[in-house]
């Protein structure tokens, strides 16, 4: 795309990751109109009206997807989080009106643009929790969010998956069946987009909730959370849930921790894409225990894993008390899911734990157990920008700094990839940029 337009903004001085096919850096970049319109050559764009911005050595990378991220329990929480300083509970009511609604979800906005996020995924919204003590997960916010979308009041780009069960708690197929026919608030896709539904298929191992073949001190091995008398009935409910909703089209994100969940998910997935063709974007949500067998048919499937690092690292003491160190030694395995050519998405899960994605990276070094290296950190950064975008099923015009693209990045004090992973947290955010707009800067 070329144009003859002045830039609305053009940075220059610097560095720039695109994240492009080729990993291609320049030293410059101009935005008009929302998209890229140049990177590496901005001579010609600069016009009475345009802001040039002197980047004195920093570096631009594309805007950050935190692609798990509860944003209004987020917003009404902070700066609490569930496993930090100051925790909150799930049970405790956080929202109880629209205003309340509105204003978690701004502030989640706000905490997102001083970080550098430029979208991130409600991993489950809907009348399954519009009972719920929170008031965080329900319908209403769901609408919130349309509102505040069409009023251009959203900070960041926001995908939602619907939610027709309780949040980590029981659901019924009828109750699924019955969710799927109902339809979203309307609202631009490229602000609010809900793509799909979430399913909790079970807990996790550290409250002995996971569904697995290991057993929990008690003796117990887990189950399903899905409606059904016996195994057979539960792991039934959960495949017929998974077909509705791709035969439909949707989008399915899974929470499924134990092997045994996640060989039933991944086995119903498959079933769906051989009798329905594919569909959506399918993907496993934290993936504790997932097998070997497990993640080699997960790149032909086209199916995701969105983990997290920063929980892996939390809670990998409580895993080892539940079921013993040789499960624990095979938990998270990432670098094996990297090397098979996983998409792999990488999140908080905020607000289980913090929304910096700097300290996500540490954490994935760390249980990875690498040496630092511009190969570690460009694939790490990939998994927090590149992979989710392709998990949002909007590859084509975000997630990447490409001209025509649209113009979501942030500015940093120093170059990623010369950054030791630890160090990453260290880096301060400059400046960020949603859909050409600048929403935060130092």
């Amino acid at each position: 795309m070329s144009t003859s337009l002045p830039a609305d903004l053009v940075l220059t001085g610097g560095t720039v990751l695109t994240f492009d096919g080729r990993d291609r850096e320049a030293d410059s970049l101009a935005v008009a109109d929302g998209r890229v319109v140049a990177v590496g050559d901005v001579a010609g764009l600069v016009g009475p009206d345009t802001r040039v911005v002197d980047l004195r050595g920093r570096t631009v990378m594309p805007g950050v997807n935190d692609s798990h991220l509860h944003g209004a329990w987020l917003g009404a929480l902070w700066p609490r989080t569930l496993f930090g300083e100051g925790a909150g509970e799930h049970g405790e009511p956080l929202i109880v009106d629209g205003e309340g609604r509105r204003k978690a979800i701004l502030h989640a906005g706000d905490l997102a643009a001083r970080l550098g996020i430029t979208s991130y995924t409600e991993p489950g919204l809907g009348p399954g929790e519009d009972g719920g003590v929170t008031g965080c997960f329900g319908s209403a916010v769901l609408d919130e969010y349309a509102a505040l979308a069409n009023e251009g009041q959203l900070r960041a780009r926001v995908t939602v998956l619907r939610l027709f069960g309780e949040l980590d708690g029981p659901s019924s197929l009828d109750a699924f069946e019955a969710g799927l026919a109902t339809a979203p608030p309307a609202a631009d896709p490229r602000r609010l987009n809900v793509t799909g539904v979430k399913i909790f298929a079970d807990g996790i191992p550290p409250t002995r909730s996971a569904w697995t073949h290991h057993c929990y001190p008690d003796g117990t091995s887990g189950r399903l959370l899905v409606d059904g008398a016996h195994d057979p009935d539960r792991e039934a409910n959960l495949r017929a849930m998974i077909t509705l909703a791709h035969r439909a089209g949707h989008q399915i994100g899974v929470h499924a921790t134990g092997d045994r969940t996640i060989e039933v998910v991944v086995s119903a997935m498959a079933d769906a894409i051989a009798a329905h063709g594919p569909a959506g974007r399918h993907y496993l949500i934290h993936g504790d225990l997932i097998p070997p067998h497990v993640l080699d048919r997960l790149p032909a499937l086209g199916i995701g894993l969105n983990t997290q690092p920063g929980i892996a690292v939390t809670t990998a003491p409580w895993l080892a008390a539940a079921l013993g160190e040789d499960v624990l030694r095979a938990a998270w395995p990432l670098r094996e899911a990297f090397d098979r050519g996983v998409r792999v998405c990488l999140s908080s899960d905020a607000p289980v734990l913090d929304p910096d994605w700097r300290r996500s990276i540490a954490a994935a070094a760390r249980w990875l157990d690498l040496p630092p290296s511009r190969v570690l950190m460009r694939r790490l950064l990939r998994a927090h920008t590149v992979h989710p975008a392709h998990q949002d099923g909007a590859e084509s015009w975000k997630g990447t700094l490409e001209v025509g693209k649209a113009a979501d990045l942030c500015v940093l004090d120093a170059n990623p990839l010369d950054v030791a992973p630890a160090d990453l947290p260290h880096v301060d955010v400059a400046m960020t940029v949603v859909d050409g707009r600048v929403v935060f800067e130092a």
